[in-house]
């Protein structure tokens, strides 16, 4: 592997203690570097580690973690994969051949960009103000690709793409508002069939106070209703009492909370441990949304899902921790 100026910066980042000699500080990258090269946050690194035995950082004296070379390539491969759609529990699971396999068709020349124009399309329909066009358009793409891929694959970028559309001043407030209200119309007549759902684990969910967007609630419904599973949605700004008391009323095996990138990473760790403190340990809790990337910590108690394949991954992992459910 060539070390590029860029790549020689991070490694010199590395300190250098009685444990961490010049040939390691060359073939190995601490955790604050893994990060900004890989895109993969300090949270995600730490889950996979527990919940797929990868990556497999070794120690230095303090206890740190340092990964190997060769073990940050495999985690570009991954990221570039979960960025063209792949699900990471699957990536995980793959060879080095199969893995190589499926990075090598991934880069093979395709006729357009189908992910790129998608995104247009909605854009021009939005500024358009064709809201009909817009929820066909997405209705159509809906059922090419299933619900769970569809918020997976295509939602979950279309709304990144949005947002950054309005930073650039191309879309107003109102129609970016007006985008979201007809993706949870669309979301919402695909998700009725499955509106009796009795299967385990039970699922809340809810937000937590100032935290006012529905839409993440409602696309990790989206991606529980095909799984079968029971939930009840609390809707927005919940206080913790609440959250806690209905936890209870309802038994359920997991709290789910969805956090807008706009929330306080402050406030987010603070309530989140004041919730755990409040229901029984076997009620698990379960986070998501755009700010999981920020968080700069692990919470006791608390599993963060950075996007919403992690969290299908999580569900999956549950049931089999759990096959008399």
């Amino acid at each position: 592997m060539q070390v590029t100026p860029e790549r020689m910066n991070l490694l010199t980042e590395i300190p250098a203690t009685s444990a961490t000699t010049t040939a390691s500080i060359a073939s190995h990258l601490a955790i604050s570097a893994v990060e900004r090269d890989t895109g993969l946050s300090k949270d995600v690194l730490r889950v996979w580690e527990r919940r797929y035995g990868f990556p497999v950082p070794e120690r230095d004296t303090n206890g740190e973690r340092l990964y190997p070379l060769s073990q940050v390539e495999r985690l570009r491969a991954i990221k570039r994969l979960m960025d063209s759609g792949h699900r990471p529990g699957k990536l995980l699971s793959l060879s080095e051949s199969e893995l190589d396999t499926l990075s090598s068709r991934q880069n093979r020349p395709r006729r357009g960009d189908e992910s790129g124009d998608l995104q247009r399309q909605v854009i021009e329909r939005v500024r358009g103000h064709d809201m009909s066009g817009l929820r066909q358009y997405l209705s159509i793409w809906l059922m090419k690709q299933g619900l769970q891929d569809f918020v997976v694959e295509t939602v979950a970028p279309l709304n990144r793409a949005i947002t950054e559309a309005w930073m650039r001043g191309e879309l107003e407030v109102f129609e970016e508002r007006a985008y979201a209200e007809q993706l949870q119309v669309v979301l919402r007549s695909a998700m009725l069939p499955s509106v009796n759902s009795t299967s385990e684990p039970r699922f809340l969910l809810a937000t937590l106070p100032n935290e006012v967007s529905s839409l993440g609630l409602l696309m990790m419904q989206a991606l529980l209703a095909p799984e079968g599973v029971q939930y009840t949605s609390l809707g927005t700004q919940v206080p913790i009492p609440e959250i806690a008391a209905a936890a209870k009323a309802f038994d359920a095996d997991i709290v789910a909370l969805a956090f807008s990138a706009s929330f306080s990473s402050k406030q987010a760790v603070a309530s989140l441990e004041s919730i755990r403190s409040v229901i029984p340990e076997s009620t698990k809790i379960w986070v998501g949304g755009e700010l999981i990337r920020r968080l700069r910590r692990d919470i006791p108690g608390v599993t963060p899902t950075g996007s919403l394949a992690d969290m299908l991954a999580a569900l999956r992992q549950w049931r089999v921790e759990h096959p008399a459910a």
